[in-house]
């Protein structure tokens, strides 16, 4: 085989890999990073995500939704709908949308890198789980019922 050919193998493979690990990964909600600071015998601060924010008293009894979204972003309008959706089924529930463009600075500070992402927030306001992509209804609602 000639080296082109071999260079269109491995693009192909590495293009397949690549969408096969979007694929399972995209919209999974994962236990929450490392807090930057943060070591094994300290607990992470009792502050909220959205202290100093304009949405620090949106909190929701039990759980809030925080997604990060952008003005072309198509999964981040399925992303709003499911939430909204999911929020109004469920009084203890807030569903909280930021432009990303628009609040670089809280972006930064909670490690956002694309749209959409959500953070499921507790009662206190700390980050217990994320999602980068767009969630299916069902990955947020047994989500939210496996927190509490």
């Amino acid at each position: 085989m000639s080296s082109g050919a071999w260079v269109v193998v491995v693009a192909v493979v590495l293009a397949v890999a690549f969408g096969a690990y979007r694929a399972l990964t995209d919209g999974h909600f994962r236990g929450t990073h490392k807090l930057r600071g943060v070591t094994e015998d300290q607990e992470a601060p009792a502050t909220s995500v959205l202290d100093g924010t304009p949405w620090a008293d949106q909190l929701g009894e039990r759980v809030t939704f925080v997604q990060f979204s952008s003005a072309f972003c198509a999964p981040c309008r399925a992303t709003r709908r499911i939430l909204a959706d999911v929020a109004a089924a469920d009084e203890g529930v807030s569903h909280v949308e930021i432009d990303a463009e628009q609040h670089l600075d809280l972006v930064r500070r909670t490690g956002i890198t694309r749209t959409p992402t959500t953070l499921i927030l507790d009662a206190s306001g700390r980050e217990v789980t994320r999602a980068v992509g767009a969630p299916t209804k069902d990955i947020v609602t047994r989500t939210i019922s496996a927190i509490g």
